[in-house]
C-alpha cells in the first residue's frame, strides 16, 4: 500500500478516464496506491477539495492558500480553523514561502504562513509547507509560530540537507516527488539517502512534475509508484518495505485520517 501524500485531484487531467475522478483513483489503486491527500491552494478551490475528499474513500483534504496565491486573498486564522473542522480535513495548507517566483509578495506570504501555522496549532493538525528559495524564513517561522508536536511536512522537497535536517529536528517530515528521478537531481538524491526512514513521505504533486519515464506529461496519482520505487532503490529497500514505512509515516503525521480510513482487502 502506497499513499500519495500530496496531489491536486481537482486539477488532474481526466480525459483518459471519461472525465470521472473515481476512474483515475481506481487506476491508481490497481497499482497499489490506496490513499490520497488532496491539497487546496486558494480560497476559491478549497471547498471543492474538501468535497472531493468527502465523496471518496481514503481521500483526505488539507485546507489552505498557496504562497503564490496570496494576492487573491489571505485567509484569517479563525477562517482556516472553521474550514478545518469539516469531515476528512486532516491538515492545514498548502502554505509556506516562495521567493523564487515572487519577491514582491514576501510580506504577504509571511503573514499568510503565520496564519496557517497558528491555525494548525489551534486545530492540532499538521501543516503542509511549500518552500522555495526561502530557507531561513521558512524555518524561523515554523520555529516561532508552529506547533512542533503536530508538526508538518516540507512537501516536494528540493532544498539542501541542512534544511531537511533542521526541519526533521522540529519533527517535520520530508516528502519526495518525481523530481528525484530527474537527471539533474543528484543533490536531491543525496538528501533522500540521508533522510531517516521515519521522516520520509512520497507524493506526486499531480498534475505537476511527472516522474521519469512520464516527464513532460500530465502527472497522475498512479505515478507515485514510480516515485516510491526510485526512493526505495536509493534507500536500499524493497518497494514493499518503503511502501509500508511511508504509509505508517503518513498515518502517524496525519493522524486524524485514521478515523476515516477504509482498510483495503489487499493489505
Amino acid at each position: 500500500m502506497i499513499i500519495d501524500s500530496h496531489c491536486h485531484l481537482d486539477r488532474i487531467n481526466l480525459d483518459r478516464y471519461e472525465n470521472t475522478l473515481s476512474l483515475a483513483l481506481d487506476a491508481a489503486r490497481e497499482r497499489g496506491i490506496e490513499g490520497f491527500l488532496c491539497i487546496s491552494i486558494s480560497l476559491e478551490n478549497l471547498q471543492n477539495v474538501v468535497d472531493i475528499a468527502q465523496a471518496n474513500d481514503n481521500v483526505w483534504a488539507s485546507v489552505g492558500v498557496h504562497p503564490l496565491d496570496v494576492d487573491s486573498g489571505v485567509a484569517g486564522v479563525e477562517q482556516l480553523i472553521d474550514f478545518a473542522r469539516q469531515d476528512k480535513v486532516v491538515a492545514i495548507g498548502e502554505t509556506g514561502l516562495d521567493y523564487y517566483y515572487s519577491q514582491d509578495s514576501k510580506a504577504l506570504q509571511q503573514e499568510s504562513f503565520v496564519h496557517h501555522l497558528q491555525a494548525a496549532d489551534k486545530s492540532q493538525k499538521p501543516v503542509v509547507v511549500h518552500t522555495r528559495d526561502a530557507k531561513e524564513d521558512t524555518l524561523n517561522l515554523i520555529k516561532t509560530h508552529g506547533n512542533l508536536e503536530s508538526a508538518g511536512v516540507l512537501h516536494c522537497f528540493t532544498e539542501d540537507w541542512d534544511m531537511a535536517r533542521r526541519a526533521i529536528d522540529m519533527n517535520y517530515m520530508i516528502s519526495i516527488s518525481g523530481i528525484v528521478t530527474f537527471k539533474n537531481a543528484e543533490a536531491l538524491r543525496d538528501v533522500v539517502r540521508n533522510v531517516p526512514l521515519d521522516h520520509l513521505l512520497v507524493e506526486t504533486d499531480s498534475p505537476y512534475l511527472a516522474p521519469i519515464p512520464y516527464r513532460g506529461k500530465p502527472n497522475q496519482p498512479k505515478y507515485v509508484r514510480e516515485v516510491a520505487e526510485y526512493v526505495a532503490e536509493l534507500k536500499g529497500l524493497r518497494l514493499e518495505e518503503l511502501a509500508e514505512i511511508t504509509t505508517n509515516n503518513f498515518f502517524r503525521l496525519f493522524n486524524q485520517a485514521n478515523s476515516t480510513r477504509v482498510m483495503s482487502k489487499t493489505l
